[in-house]
């Protein structure tokens, strides 16, 4: 009997969790307007150049405080060859796959020791095509073998919003000191 009466009330309580779902077929959302949603996006464009300024900013500062004369490329990479090598250029050609070791210290903009290639050894990594920050990509190509290179990329060019949920937070700055040991053409 109990065990017929917890039946109907499970039953009857999912009919009416069915029906108070349904809601009313009639009514419609408010649409969009395309005004609202540009006027969102503007906004969010608005934000974005508001952080990728200051985070520019902080970067120059910290440059500044350093005496460093880094160039500052388009995309916001900041780069200086402390020690010029006598070996070839990263930069592949049209035709060209070139596949690169580096010697690596890969620190937060306060000091923290990140990664190390002292720790991890030296990484290797195809030019333009290998999973490693777009801003790496980018600043191998102004080096030479036997270069040595002070690099620092900007959020968007390293770990982005989201920091490598390891030892890099979210929206970091990345300073590295490069060794480009060797290259192999392919």
């Amino acid at each position: 009997m109990i065990r017929n009466s917890l039946f109907h009330y499970f039953v009857s309580f999912a009919i009416a969790l069915a029906m108070l779902s349904c809601g009313n077929s009639h009514t419609k959302p408010p649409k969009k307007t395309n005004i609202q949603s540009k006027e969102f996006q503007d906004k969010l464009v608005d934000a974005n150049k508001m952080y990728v300024k200051r985070e520019s900013d902080e970067i120059d500062q910290y440059v500044a405080h350093q005496g460093w004369q880094m160039i500052t490329t388009g995309t916001g990479l900041r780069y200086m060859i402390i020690k010029k090598g006598a070996g070839r250029s990263a930069k592949p050609d049209s035709n060209e796959t070139v596949k690169v070791k580096v010697k690596f210290k890969k620190s937060l903009l306060d000091g923290t020791l990140c990664y190390s290639s002292d720790s991890t050894g030296a990484e290797e990594f195809v030019v333009g095509k290998d999973n490693v920050e777009t801003g790496l990509h980018e600043g191998i190509q102004f080096m030479h073998v036997g270069d040595k290179a002070v690099m620092i990329l900007p959020s968007h060019l390293a770990y982005g919003l989201v920091g490598d949920g390891k030892k890099i937070p979210p929206k970091a700055s990345i300073l590295y000191e490069l060794e480009l040991v060797s290259l192999k053409i392919k």
